[in-house]
């Protein structure tokens, strides 16, 4: 018997979405202008995902003007059309997961959608909201490079050949034949 399942086989049953929590960071600023800088410094399994806590997430570390907020019970989701954008990011030296944020009412950025695709977080950077790039988890990593494996392949840069106009018998002005 075969140890290994074909192809087809672990496409049908790959998952194509990940449970996943934000970890933004709240620091003093230096700046007269802002009291304070928020950052997102990672992104983890959520193993435990409870959407109450999405919005207003939960202190799980406070010291010396730095606090961190977790936000549980986002969703990672594949798609096959966008596998040239994430095919992209798994062969950059250091591949990323986006965070893209929304301020709340009372103007603290909360992440609203997380993304391992450049192309969508630039939509969203483009019309609302602030992105955070942080290191993609290698759990993220290995179960994105399988879904690229099995859904993509690069098409082969072909370079364009130039038509000679003249011999097609264009005429105009600087063609003489």
């Amino acid at each position: 018997m075969p140890v290994s399942s074909s192809l087809e086989e672990r496409k049908n049953t790959m998952p194509t979405s990940m449970s996943v929590a934000v970890i933004m960071e709240r620091r003093e600023s230096t700046n007269i202008w802002a009291d304070e800088v928020w950052t997102a410094i990672g992104v983890t399994g959520d193993t435990q995902s409870d959407t109450t806590e999405k919005a207003g997430g939960r202190v799980i570390n406070e010291h010396a003007g730095m606090q961190q907020v977790l936000y549980p019970g986002f969703n990672v989701t594949l798609y096959v059309d966008e596998c040239e954008s994430y095919y992209h990011n798994i062969v950059l030296p250091d591949p990323g997961i986006y965070v893209i944020t929304r301020d709340n009412d009372d103007g603290v950025p909360v992440p609203y959608i997380v993304t391992p695709s450049f192309d969508e977080a630039n939509a969203y950077l483009e019309c609302e909201g602030e992105a955070f790039t942080v290191p993609m988890p290698p759990e993220l990593y290995i179960w994105m490079e399988e879904f690229v494996l099995q859904n993509y392949m690069p098409e082969k840069r072909v370079k364009r050949k130039r038509k000679d106009w003249r011999k097609e018998g264009h005429e105009g002005p600087g063609f003489k034949l």
